[in-house]
């Protein structure tokens, strides 16, 4: 048995003897190389661009322009984005002229993709491109942009936003007149870089069946195959997406980088065509994480009941769509917390600015909106004289409970038993003081707890497809497994050899994998919204189970056997009331942080950190682990250290000298792993997702371990040392 086991990771030794290819170490005969001109300009119309000079450059194969792209558009929610901007002067020549191109909406706009027989000369022939530009006015901020006299910056988004929701539960007047005590108070979080250890890079070429192929680092080979095919007009059977090692990629990954410029590179000229980017093209070139600005009001009897919350919050989009819709939707969702409020009013926007897009991220919208909700929390708790963990007991969901929007939650709702877990491991209960700092420091602790969903949400469409072979005389031999699953580095597939091995009672290394590879599998999802594990756990056990009826019932040697998993549906939240069952099922986590503090300097240090998650089963318990370690880390990085600044739309911190991230002198001291196993009932082997969870609370955590501390309530994100110590010189001036 090898499910609940902590095995060595599929990819182990390829990873650290360094045998392992990513797409940055491919190559192929006769191959060609290229860079991306991006506009590094915020707001401007493109009149002209003249690429003469460039296309001169001994060298030099080809330049495309938006003019190139049979359909100049992409997008994960909307097609509302060029692949590449179109220069005026050109767009007349397109062949299906887009309302949105020819003006550049954001400084890491893609301009011109440049072709080469080397790097150096694909660089030297784009900084020889001569562009005519027309400035025009930036909006950076929500809230301009929002305002009744602002210019409209995207022709889709009239007055500046992509999507709203509103949720009206029960009377919230009525609500806040029976609280006995109301916190209300406003907070901003910041964007955050993805920072994966590999930038964007690509091979496409060829194949022998004649098909364009892209072998790139993404997190859905068929949405990338969709985006591809849908941009250059083709069949999607003319297009296959293959990932080798992927680096990283915390949601950074899902929207189109070099994917269709690649492709399209190697439609006209039939040759291989590779791309890899600079640390600082990459950070310009992709979304970040969305900053959002809250106002929230939280109401609860002096007993602890809560009995109204009301929150209302922009995110700032920057000009396209990308995920916006979804993450907004599950900040609304979450924004309240993991409780049961009777009486409750949100109101949200995604915004379009001139910042650069925003998308996707390792806890997508809930981190922002948990932020806000915890630290609500614990300001009740304080205000009331309750113990935070306490008044999080009395109020948190469980079995049946009534969400925000109104439906049940569903089956395996254990948020109440992780905070005890959580609580009981950190010494919560003890009344005695943190121990005391050295040098003037001081030491608080905190806590905070929350859910997030499982699985794509809000009615999306959900499915997860696996196929096994199983080969052998008159017993089982060897399994070949196909999934077309991304594992962007969190152990993806060595979880699927284990589900596999088990359900099909096979040694793990009789087990073989061919994955992520539209050639080869059928539509698998994204490897986001902690949906790979669970989804793929039920698709291999549902495939292998079928595989061997045939063996055992038909006799069928080889027995082959696909299997489609569809989870329970969701649905869309209405738009008057937020009424709706938006997720197939729930994460939960609860986090209590130690920490140090230097007033002088407003330097943080966590001391400890103890994080549970219910992770339903453990399929690869050390892999759990190292989920936990990363996200908490990054979490931190992102609650006291990475501070992305844009000013004007222009990106001020586009290198790792300005944008710092967390070093193994940022780790805290202590990192605590409490695995809680409540099986999910509608988890393969009782499995639910779990590598977002540990990144959600990290930041309310620490926030009321700074009060604690210091007396400081910490509102906005980061909280760097700058502004810490402002803060604490402000509070004890």
């Amino acid at each position: 048995m090898t499910v609940g086991a902590s095995l060595p990771r599929v990819d182990a030794l390829s990873k650290v003897t360094g045998s392992a290819l990513y797409p940055g170490d491919l190559s192929l005969p006769d191959m060609l190389h290229a860079k991306v001109l991006f506009a590094r300009r915020p707001h401007a119309r493109v009149l002209s661009m003249d690429t003469r000079a460039a296309l001169a450059v001994p060298g030099v194969v080809a330049i495309y322009t938006g003019a190139d792209v049979p359909n100049n558009e992409y997008g994960l929610s909307l097609f509302d984005a060029p692949v590449m901007v179109t220069p005026l002067d050109r767009l007349a020549g397109a062949a299906h002229p887009k309302s949105f191109d020819g003006v550049v909406r954001h400084f890491g706009e893609k301009l011109a993709f440049i072709v080469a027989d080397t790097e150096k000369t694909a660089e030297q022939a784009r900084d020889l491109i001569e562009v005519t530009w027309e400035d025009l006015p930036i909006i950076s901020s929500v809230h301009e942009a929002v305002k009744a006299e602002q210019r409209q910056l995207h022709p889709h988004y009239a007055g500046n936003v992509i999507t709203s929701y509103r949720i009206r539960k029960g009377d919230i007047d009525a609500g806040f007149a029976q609280a006995d005590v109301i916190v209300e108070d406003t907070y901003s979080t910041g964007a955050q870089e993805h920072a994966y250890l590999q930038p964007e890079a690509g091979l496409a070429y060829i194949d022998e069946m004649g098909r364009i192929t892209v072998q790139v680092a993404g997190q859905w080979v068929h949405e990338d195959q969709e985006q591809i095919a849908h941009a250059l007009e083709l069949d999607k059977e003319q297009v296959r997406v293959v990932y080798p090692a992927i680096g990283g990629a915390f949601g950074g990954r899902e929207d189109m980088s070099v994917q269709i410029v690649l492709a399209l590179a190697v439609q006209r000229l039939r040759r291989p065509v590779k791309i890899i980017w600079s640390r600082e093209e990459s950070i310009i070139g992709h979304h970040k994480r969305h900053p959002m600005y809250f106002h929230a009001r939280l109401g609860a009897r002096r007993d602890g009941t809560l009995v109204a919350a009301q929150v209302d919050f922009m995110a700032d989009a920057g000009p396209y769509a990308s995920t916006s819709t979804k993450v907004l939707g599950n900040a609304t969702t979450s924004c309240v917390g993991p409780y049961v409020v009777p009486n409750v009013a949100v109101d949200s926007r995604a915004v379009v600015t001139n910042n650069l897009p925003t998308g996707a991220f390792r806890g997508f919208g809930s981190p922002q909106a948990l932020f806000v909700a915890e630290c609500q929390m614990n300001k009740l708790a304080a205000a009331l004289g309750m113990d935070p963990v306490a008044l999080r007991l009395k109020n948190v969901l469980r079995d049946d409970s009534i969400n925000i929007n109104n439906s049940p939650m569903p089956p395996g709702c254990s948020i109440a038993d992780v905070v005890e877990k959580c609580s009981a491991s950190a010494g919560w209960e003890s009344s005695a003081p943190a121990k005391p700092g050295g040098n003037g420091t001081r030491v608080g602790r905190g806590f905070a707890c929350g859910h997030k969903n499982v699985g794509f949400s809000f009615g999306a469409p959900e499915k997860c497809e696996a196929r096994v072979e199983l080969y052998g005389a008159n017993e089982v031999e060897r399994a070949v497994v196909y999934h077309a699953g991304a594992d962007c580095g969190q152990g993806a597939h060595t979880v699927f050899l284990r589900v596999a091995s088990e359900a099909l009672q096979l040694p793990a290394e009789r087990v073989e994998l061919v994955v992520s590879d539209t050639a080869t599998s059928g539509n698998s999802g994204s490897a986001s919204a902690s949906r790979m594990t669970f989804m793929a756990g039920h698709s291999i056990a549902g495939a292998a189970k079928a595989a061997l009826a045939k063996w055992q019932r038909d006799e069928e040697r080889p027995a082959r056997a696909s299997y489609i998993y569809h989870p329970r549906r969701t649905t869309a939240m209405d738009p008057l009331t937020g009424q709706s069952d938006p997720h197939i099922t729930y994460g939960y986590v609860a986090v209590s942080a130690e920490i140090e503090i230097e007033p002088a300097t407003g330097q943080l240090h966590v001391r400890r950190l103890v994080c549970a998650d219910d992770v339903g089963r453990a399929v690869n318990p050390q892999q759990v682990v190292g989920q936990v370690e990363g996200a908490v880390v990054q979490a931190l990085g992102w609650t006291a250290l990475e501070n992305f600044v844009q000013r004007d739309g222009r990106v001020l911190t586009e290198h790792l000298s300005t944008y710092l991230i967390p070093s193994v002198l940022d780790v805290p001291d202590a990192v605590d792993t409490v695995l809680v196993e409540n099986a999910d009932p509608q988890g393969s082997l009782g499995i639910r997702g779990m590598a977002e969870m540990p990144f959600l609370v990290v930041a309310p955590a620490v926030s009321a371990a700074i009060h604690d501390a210091t007396g400081v309530w910490v509102n906005e994100l980061p909280v760097t040392p700058e502004r810490l110590r402002i803060a604490l010189q402000e509070v004890h001036a």
